[in-house]
């Protein structure tokens, strides 16, 4: 599952700006995980969340071109961790997925290395449960 070498996990990043998904690359390799794929548009964000090898997903949730409720479904529909980052918080979730962690914009190293932890128990805990699917 972790990268063995630096304890890291395999990271899909989706977000359409360019200079945030730069920043955002630096500092998942900073806390010392690998980013296996990326993604700008939606279209490209369903097929690569689908077909990649990852353990954890970093959504932007208001790409340019559409909501990536659909790339949310197929990260949990996996059984992945999902991050959700937004510049709206909390209040720009649709209640189905108010249970998703939540980064507001602008978000520091700190932030989503915290974030990604509470994912990470989150997917435990809920694969952990009596009757939990398998994914």
């Amino acid at each position: 599952m972790a990268d063995s070498a630096t304890g890291g996990i395999r990271v899909l990043v989706v977000e359409d700006e360019a200079l945030v998904r730069l920043m955002l690359s630096e500092m998942l390799n900073e806390l010392g995980h690998k980013i296996v794929a990326e993604a700008s548009r939606l279209d490209a964000a369903v097929r690569i969340a689908s077909e990649a090898d990852y353990e954890l997903a970093v959504l932007d949730l208001n790409l340019g071109t559409g909501i990536t409720y659909d790339v949310v479904e197929i990260v949990l529909g996996r059984g992945k961790a999902v991050v959700l980052t937004t510049g709206y918080g909390q209040a720009g979730l649709v209640a189905k997925y108010s249970s998703c962690v939540v980064v507001q914009k602008p978000f520091s190293r700190d932030t989503i290395g915290r974030a990604i932890q509470l994912s990470l128990r989150h997917l435990n805990l809920s694969q952990s449960l009596p009757g939990a699917r398998s994914r």
